[in-house]
């Protein structure tokens, strides 16, 4: 069915859109005081998107009140592009701000605004190379998808992989990578365990176990495991090029002449593409619990929340090639995570790729440079042309 261009009229302009977008907070946060519903921005993408004649879909978060995944679809077919972004910022500290983070403001050929970058600036983006197609049979589909709660627990994209939707050949995200298509990421894992064990009187060690000199030896094991995994897996498309594993905090006992009852130690590990999760908790496990029963301590691991998977695109992947060709950049690796895993597994071939730079996420006056509006347009409609037409 062909659409009349007087419904592209009903669809604001770029700056319009973004204006709309930044003015609606959905921020993600564990933290029920920051956190906030996306709903609103949802609705927006699908008051535009429907007039342009996409079929909309709106999915509540299985679980997560006022958090909703949008699926639009223009056009059928077995194959197809889905143009992905998240929905949600990170929360911020205004103080540090030198403008309103829900006002889009202009200067010096950038806009400011929470959001800008990451990454509620692609949707208008994405929106506008798709006018450029609303009257054009096209032989797949192009599916314009908003997630929820990227920021915090990714469970947008893991209820989407769930409900093994939505169906395409392939996914551009649309994460702020200075359009330099990105194939491969880390993983993030962040782990607790716990010891306990009985207190006692310092003056006699046989009256309780020490949770504290059981974590102590486990903190060995950990780094012993950590330099074992080094010396097995490496990618030298990472800056680092090896997994990681941070001791980031440690909490423990009450006082110097009690034996320590309790430890509890959070740690972040940062597996390679080819790594399984599972496999590396599991080896963990392996190490602590003859400890914990040598030790005769109670055990606790268990994630902190459910991590994200690494991820990788072949490098002669078709979608890969695509962007390297209309970019003119080779396909590389970055530290950060994305919500790829989970397109991954719905059998989409996956590229991160998307304007404004990583460096500005998260940051006290976010920005993205207009310089890149315009050729960012131009690949998606580049990437439109050879995968839906």
């Amino acid at each position: 069915m062909a659409h009349s261009t007087d419904k592209l009229q009903t669809v604001p302009d770029i700056r319009d859109m973004l204006t709309r977008l930044i003015s609606l907070p959905s921020i993600s946060s564990a933290s029920a005081d920051w956190d906030h519903s996306n709903e609103a921005v949802v609705r927006t993408l699908a008051e535009w998107l429907e007039p342009m004649g996409f079929a909309v879909e709106i999915l509540e978060v299985p679980g997560m009140p006022g958090k909703y995944n949008l699926i639009a679809t223009l056009g059928s077919g077995p194959g197809g592009l889905v143009l992905s972004g998240h929905t949600d910022t990170v929360p911020f500290d205004d103080k540090r701000w030198q403008s309103d983070p829900f006002t889009l403001t202009e200067k010096d050929n950038r806009w400011y605004g929470l959001g800008t970058c990451d990454m509620k600036g692609f949707f208008p983006l994405a929106i506008e190379a798709a006018k450029a197609f609303v009257d054009q049979p096209l032989q797949q589909p192009l599916i314009i998808l908003a997630t929820a709660d990227e920021e915090s627990s990714m469970n947008g994209a893991r209820a989407l992989a769930e409900a093994g939707k939505p169906k395409a050949r392939y996914a551009v995200i649309g994460e702020p990578t200075n359009l330099k298509p990105v194939r491969m990421h880390k993983g993030i894992m962040m782990e607790r365990l716990r010891f306990d064990g009985q207190s006692g009187h310092s003056s006699n060690p046989d009256l309780g176990r020490n949770a504290l000199e059981g974590m102590h030896e486990a903190l060995g094991e950990l780094l012993n495991l950590r330099t074992e995994w080094q010396e097995k897996y490496r990618n030298p498309n990472f800056k680092v090029q090896v997994p990681t594993l941070n001791l980031g905090c440690i909490h423990g006992g009450d006082n110097p002449n009690r034996i320590c009852a309790q430890c509890e130690l959070h740690f972040d590990l940062r597996p390679l593409p080819g790594m399984n999760m599972e496999t590396l908790r599991q080896a963990i496990l392996n190490r602590m619990q003859p400890l914990a029963e040598r030790r005769q301590l109670n055990l606790t691991f268990e994630p902190l929340f459910d991590g994200v998977p690494p991820f990788e695109t072949p490098a002669d992947a078709a979608l890969v090639k695509a962007c390297e060709t209309l970019t003119g950049h080779t396909a590389h690796a970055v530290a950060f995570a994305t919500e790829a895993p989970w397109l991954q597994k719905l059998g989409l071939e996956t590229l991160v790729m998307g304007p404004g730079s990583i460096d500005q996420a998260h940051q006290p006056d976010e920005f993205l440079e207009m310089s890149q509006l315009q050729p960012t347009v131009d690949i998606l409609r580049g990437l439109i042309k050879q995968f839906c037409l």
